[in-house]
Formats: structure tokens, C-alpha cells, sequence
């Protein structure tokens, strides 16, 4: 079982205190399908499924009989529209539709938990007290990032989104801050750092990882 304490950082690289994390918000021995199935559903549901082709009645033309039935010794044809003939209809072609894949409460959760247990487990979670911006400055959300040293990749989770916050990290390429009840298991494993206020931590596991189904 790994460590479940985590030190509480100020912005300025500091400490403030430690959060325990409790067991109901791990999970390390069942998960990984879950997490495989919450990934392909979220690449899946991004999918824009425009994709199209026509079929031999939605090309343009093709009316008239190209040849004679008979005499010609060549195979009867009744259109040049005909998807044996070049530029004619596409036969099992692709058409709009969706992607998206249906994935139960109770899988959503747990592919959540298991994908925070595991970088919890490797040390990528980081806490900070809080992450406030004067204003929306990217050179002073980078400063902050580089005091706490935790790289360039980083996934930023509060519990309320600001505007200051939003407009600040925007312009940074691999940083991108998300409140705690729009973050999604693609986006814990897709960063190499995820950094939490001690709010957004609290309103994670809150409200994300524990479930809120009524017991009679």
C-alpha cells in the first residue's frame, strides 16, 4: 500500500501541513478494465463521425442506360452510376453517425479512483494550498508553476473555476486547469503532473470518488 499522505505546498514551493487520503478514495486491486473502458469511451465520444459518402442513388447522373443489353458482348449495365464503375456510388461507405459509447455510473467511478490510486502511487499528485492569480497573466501562472517544480506538464484541478485562472493558463502548451467535477479520467493519466488546491482535492474526492446512492 503505497504512502496516502501528501504534503500541502504553499505557491511559493513551502509547506503547509499534510492531507490524509482516506481508503475509500483508492482503489489498487481491481480498476485497469475500467480505465481501459473510460479511455476508449473518451476518445471515442470526441470522434466528430462526419465522415460521408454517397451511394449510387445520391450521385448525380447515371440515367440513361450506357450501352444496349445485348450484342455487345459485355456485361449488362443499367447505370454508370453503379459501384462497379469508376465514380460511381460507394456501397458500405462510411455515413454520419456516432461514436460515442454508453459507460455506466459505477464504471465512470471507479476508472476515476483507480486512475488517481495509481498516480498517487507513482508521486505525480501534488498539493498546494492554494492557486490564486491576481490577474490573467500567463507569465504569472508559469511563475507559480516553476516555484513549485513540477514541471510543464500539468493538469491544475481547483473546485471553482476562475476567469484569471482560465485566461492564464490557456497559452500554456501543456498546462491545462479544469475544476474538480469536469475532470475525467483521460485527462489524470494523459498529464504527467496532476496539481491540486487543497479545495479542489477536497471537492474531488468529495464529491468524484465516493458514492452518493441512498442506503435504507
Amino acid at each position: 500500500m503505497p504512502e496516502t499522505t501528501l504534503t500541502i505546498r504553499t505557491a511559493d514551493g513551502g509547506e503547509a501541513g499534510t492531507v490524509e487520503l482516506k481508503s475509500d478514495w483508492l482503489e489498487f486491486e481491481k480498476g485497469r478494465q475500467a480505465v481501459h473502458d473510460a479511455v476508449v469511451a473518451h476518445l471515442a465520444a470526441r470522434r466528430s463521425g462526419t465522415a460521408c459518402t454517397k451511394t449510387r442513388a445520391a450521385v448525380r447522373g447515371g440515367g440513361a442506360k450506357p450501352f444496349r443489353q445485348k450484342g455487345t458482348g459485355r456485361a449488362r449495365a443499367g447505370s454508370t452510376r453503379s459501384p462497379l464503375w469508376r465514380g460511381g456510388g460507394v456501397i458500405f461507405g462510411p455515413h454520419p453517425r456516432s461514436y460515442a459509447k454508453k459507460l455506466n455510473k459505477k464504471v465512470r467511478r471507479l476508472a476515476l479512483k483507480r486512475a488517481f490510486s495509481d498516480r498517487v502511487a507513482e508521486g505525480d499528485v501534488v498539493v498546494v494550498d492554494e492557486f490564486v492569480l491576481d490577474a490573467p497573466r500567463t507569465r504569472e501562472a508559469a511563475n507559480l508553476l516553476e516555484k513549485l517544480g513540477i514541471g510543464e506538464h500539468v493538469l491544475i484541478i481547483v473546485d471553482k473555476m476562475t476567469d484569471n485562472l482560465r485566461l492564464a493558463t490557456r497559452n500554456l502548451p501543456n498546462v491545462f486547469a479544469v475544476d474538480a467535477a469536469g475532470a475525467h479520467t483521460y485527462q489524470l493519466l494523459y498529464y504527467r503532473k496532476l496539481l491540486f488546491t487543497k479545495a479542489g482535492l477536497d471537492a474531488f474526492t468529495g464529491g468524484r470518488l465516493t458514492s452518493r446512492e441512498k442506503t435504507s
